[in-house]
């Protein structure tokens, strides 16, 4: 039993101050007969069955009778408790009461009446829900309120003098990470009325709190801070290189707090040695954003609400053990300053991880301001950017080049030997007269280094000032800003990106409103949608643009749903066309009629990347196999069939929660070592689009407003309603290994999680092992991807990067993601992927990853013989009885094709060497020296008789002698041979792998 509130008051006094907040207490509650009992909260020893709630009141009946009654002081912080069910179990029987009737119900107290048929304990269960096993998204709710009670029962309390008056003695929760004490036991109205009396005088009251304790609770007081009372003193015990965190609860106790701050002073030791006001922060007021720019908040407190603060001291390595003392003044607008006097203990141990290998110890909040990867770098494969032999104004990137003219065009576009554009790529304003000729001095170099060079040229004419920056990258990434400032008023026709494109290049486009496929002789797109970008070209060079300015810039628009940017939206006018011309295909990004206004300016935004985005390599592509699923991990017989990357996805014994994988750290260390010892490697889920509930940190990120969480309406499983209450998003709901419940809620998108991630993804990279992630649809951009391939490469070089993404998330997942792909070492594209219903345009842009250097994978249902068209196969485990999957018989062929040392030619290629006779039929050739691969897929409705049109020549094989062998392949084909010149039938979604040597 817990000591009763007056023992534990005076065990705490310890000051002068406190003492006198214990004996107006004390006499508070000597004088108040009807003051709530304080239970004793623990943790059910045996978890009873989830359905019946969270949470239970034990009830002592002394002696069995037909109506017992019980007010339960259960200080709930959950809201709407009045609505909640009751159940009432016998607790040495385990049978239902059902003769039970609800007295007043409110948050402090709830008073029941039920019969007790024998003495002893009984079980009030007061939150019962229905419960939903697997995963998805949470459906249930609260079970209603029953009337178990019959009749004569129920009317016989009307006639009862008096009841038998019991006593709750606990209570339970069903798991420890159910509790609820101390910090979200509420104190009561009473309770806290009378502690806003006692300080009357103070506009705000503070209450320090160690980091053991989270601040929970936003518009209750707990009854922890009833009995304790603010305090102006916090004492702490920290190591040598710890960072050490703590928290201060701030009450608007009798108005509302506008623009709180904190302020430290240098804390000193005894000696005389200082630790300096640097080496203290306040994460909830200041730090540094996913870009590195500094981030001032400014916090209001509503009155009668609660502000958690949560604090970081930088303990150094080298620190004098031994006490220091200082001051946190913290204040807002109108009150004057309280302090804190801290007394810091450093202890002579050296904490040699910081404390991050604990997350109970709060020391990873600060990764929130960590600049990991934030430099200027490069990472493989890629090179330092350089000029172009012979070529005046250029830039050269890893297979690709860029030429610009003095006043800021860009004059060609190149991968190889393949020019891009048939004129200059120029920003261009045009009133009635027409495109405005502006002048200026030629564009200049203002940075230049390995990885980035930035020009910048300032020109001018017709009343109008256009400063234009370009701000190039080694991955192959341009910038374009152009900042409009006109002097006068001016009417403009339109404002626009002009891209003009050598027809034999501008063979594709997805994006802005079109899946992937065929580019359009003439198409039109205004802003309709969620999309901001577009990829235009062929394999062998392309284009991505993405016209930037909105709130959001991430891949997954229809999470967010931005808002369009508004300069190259221009409220609606704006948007994308395409125009076929004899000579070129006049892609233009405009912005319509507007009135220019003097002092006005405009920033137009547009990120272009050059496609492929690296060399493409087929070979590594056929040696890494992956093995994603169910067991864990691959069977022996998997991995001699080549199996050497393991994903290992969350709702996993080593990975139980989502996007969080530091709770279960040592289980997954013992994984990834167990399979290092196979000769695999082992890769983790692990994205930011939402957040476990089991997140450590989750009272101090909530802490930060909806920095980190994206606001909404609450709701879901009920241990959010119960503990997170309101201002938050229910999403993914899982049931782990163990049966716990994992219950998430988005993110908001950009902020300092982006930080934390980074650097946890470096930690688990160090201290766990892993070798990579996979990536499963996820908010932020190109810039975090590339932070993190920085962190990842630096900790252990050759780690790798997979994506998968549906439909549904990231609407034409390749076009989202272009700016990705750069960082990314393989797809898998798959989810409503309609595999079977796609044309070969949709295939190569969509799903393959060709066209930007990369190769991928199916999933599920993916066709696999079309699939051998773009070299992909599913993964293992993914076989069954529908989707007949299993690579591993493919896999066998390639092996003993030898396709690692083969060139990949494909249909899209004019080289290919290999076609038939069937437009609707294509094939890809693998060609090694002496024998070549033959892959053909139909997209035919019908069965079809094809013949192969080979050249013969090229592939260096004498038609006279050359064998046509179609090998046995389990769930692919039979065996067969043919002749050159024989018809081959291919049935609709059907083909052949054939093997061609003399």
């Amino acid at each position: 039993m817990a000591q009763p509130p007056s023992a534990v008051l005076v065990a705490r006094a310890h000051s002068r101050g406190r003492l006198c907040h214990i004996i107006l207490l004390l006499i508070t509650i000597a004088c108040n007969a009807n003051a709530l009992e304080k239970l004793e909260y623990r943790v059910a020893k045996t978890p009873w069955d989830e359905a019946l709630g969270n949470h239970r009141a034990i009830v002592n009946v002394p002696e069995k009778s037909n109506a017992v009654s019980v007010a339960i002081p259960w200080r709930r912080h959950e809201r709407e408790p009045e609505k909640r069910n009751i159940i009432v179990v016998d607790a040495k029987s385990g049978e239902r009461v059902k003769s039970v009737s609800r007295g007043e119900i409110n948050r402090e107290v709830g008073t029941i009446t039920f019969e007790a048929k024998t003495a002893g304990d009984y079980y009030v269960y007061y939150a019962p829900f229905t419960t939903q096993p697997g995963w998805g998204f949470y459906s249930g709710d609260y079970t209603p309120i029953e009337n178990t009670a019959d009749k004569a029962w129920a009317e016989s309390l009307k006639n009862r003098a008096r009841l038998l008056n019991v006593k709750a003695i606990a209570i339970e929760s069903r798991l420890a990470f159910d509790q609820v004490d101390p910090m979200e036991v509420i104190a009561t109205k009473e309770e806290t009325d009378a502690l806003l009396k006692r300080y009357s005088d103070q506009p705000m009251l503070l209450f320090p709190e160690d980091r053991k304790y989270p601040i929970a609770m936003t518009e209750d007081l707990p009854l922890r801070w009833i009995e304790k009372g603010p305090a102006s003193e916090f004492n702490a015990d920290a190591q040598k290189n710890e960072y050490y965190a703590f928290q201060v609860g701030v009450y608007a106790a009798h108005a509302a707090l506008s623009d709180l701050r904190a302020v430290f002073g240098d804390f000193k030791n005894d000696g005389g040695q200082v630790l300096d006001a640097s080496h203290f922060t306040c994460f909830n007021l200041h730090g540094r954003d996913p870009r590195g720019d500094a981030v001032y908040t400014s916090i209001n407190v509503a009155k009668a609400t609660i502000q958690a603060l949560w604090f970081g001291i930088d303990i150094p390595a080298d620190i004098e053990p031994g006490t220091y003392h200082g001051t946190l003044k913290i204040g807002a607008d109108g009150v004057n300053p309280q302090e804190i006097q801290i007394a810091l203990k450093i202890l002579p141990t050296t904490l040699d991880d910081r404390g991050d290998s604990d997350p109970a110890r709060f020391s990873r909040l600060r990764w929130l301001d960590s600049l990991a990867g934030m430099d200027d770098e490069i990472v493989a494969p890629y090179m330092a950017l350089r000029a172009v032999a012979k070529k005046k104004r250029s830039i050269g990137f890893l297979g690709r080049e860029l030429e610009y003219a003095a006043d800021g065009s860009l004059t060609q576009i190149a991968a190889g030997d393949r020019d891009l554009l048939q004129a200059p790529l120029r920003f261009v304003v045009e009133t009635s007269k027409g495109p405005l000729t502006l002048k200026g001095d030629p564009i200049a170099m203002v940075m230049k280094s390995p990885g980035t060079q930035i020009l910048e040229t300032h020109r001018n004419g017709s009343g109008i000032e256009l400063r234009t920056q370009l701000r190039a990258q080694f991955d192959g990434h341009i910038d374009c800003k152009y900042v409009l400032t006109s002097e006068q008023n001016i009417d403009v026709k339109d404002i626009r990106l002009e891209i003009p494109l050598a027809p034999k290049y501008a063979t594709y486009f997805m994006g802005a409103g079109r899946k992937g496929g065929k580019r359009p002789s003439n198409y039109t797109w205004n802003w309709t949608g969620p999309y901001d970008s577009f990829w235009v070209g062929d394999v062998g060079v392309g284009l991505h643009v993405e016209l930037r300015g909105s709130t959001y810039n991430g891949p997954m628009l229809n999470l967010y749903h931005p808002a369009p940017p508004p300069t190259w939206s221009n409220g609606g006018k704006g948007g994308v066309s395409i125009a076929e011309a004899k000579d070129n295909v006049m892609v233009r990004c405009f912005s319509g009629a507007r009135t220019l206004h003097a002092g006005e300016s405009l920033t137009f935004e547009a990120g272009l990347l050059i496609t492929p985005v690296k060399p493409l390599d087929p070979a590594k592509h056929f040696a890494t196999r992956y093995y994603h699923g169910t067991p864990l991990a691959p069977p022996d017989e998997d991995v001699k069939a080549g199996v050497n990357v393991v994903n290992v996805h969350h709702d996993t014994e080593p990975n139980p929660y989502i996007n969080y994988p530091f709770i279960a750290t040592k289980e997954m260390k013992a994984f990834v070592d167990a399979q290092h010892a196979r000769g695999l490697k082992v890769k983790i889920y692990y994205t930011v689009r939402e957040l476990t509930n089991h997140v450590t940190e989750m009272f101090a990120l909530r802490s930060l407003g909806n920095e980190i969480f994206a606001d909404g309406p609450g709701g879901g499983y009920p241990w959010l309603r119960e503990h997170l209450i309101d201002h938050y998003t229910p999403s993914w709901y899982d049931t782990v290994p163990g049966g716990t419940i994992d219950a998430s809620i988005t993110t908001s998108g950009e902020s300092r999680w982006y930080n934390y991630y980074i650097e946890g993804l470096g930690w688990l990279v160090k201290n766990v092992g892993i070798d990579g992630l996979y990536l499963d649809d996820v908010a932020y951009d190109r810039t975090i991807l590339q932070r993190m391939r920085k962190v990842m490469d630096r900790a252990k070089p050759g780690c790798m990067i997979d994506l998968h993404s549906n439909t549904a998330f990231s609407i034409g997942p390749a076009n989202q993601y272009a700016e990705f792909f750069p960082y990314i070492d393989r797809l898998w594209f798959g989810e409503s992927f309609k595999y079977n219903e796609e044309p070969p345009d949709y295939w190569l842009t969509e799903i393959s990853g060709i066209p930007f250097g990369l190769m991928g994978d199916m999933l599920q249902d993916g066709n696999r013989w079309r699939g051998m068209i773009y070299g992909m196969t599913a993964r293992l485990p993914w076989d069954s009885d529908k989707f007949k999957a299993n690579p591993k018989p493919m896999w066998k062929e390639w092996d003993d094709f030898g396709i690692g040392g083969a060139k990949m030619i494909g249909y899209w290629d004019e080289h290919c060497p290999v076609r038939t006779s069937n437009p609707n039929v294509l094939a890809t050739a693998y060609v090694r020296p002496d024998h070549v691969m033959i892959a053909i897929a139909s997209w035919d409705a019908k069965p079809a008789d094809v013949k192969l049109l080979i050249d013969w020549k090229t592939l260096g094989i004498d038609e006279n002698t050359a064998k046509i062998h179609a090998p046995a392949i389990k769930d692919f084909q039979d065996e067969k041979t043919f002749k050159s010149g024989d018809s081959i039938t291919v049935q609709p979604l059907q083909g052949w792998i054939l093997i061609v040597g003399p």
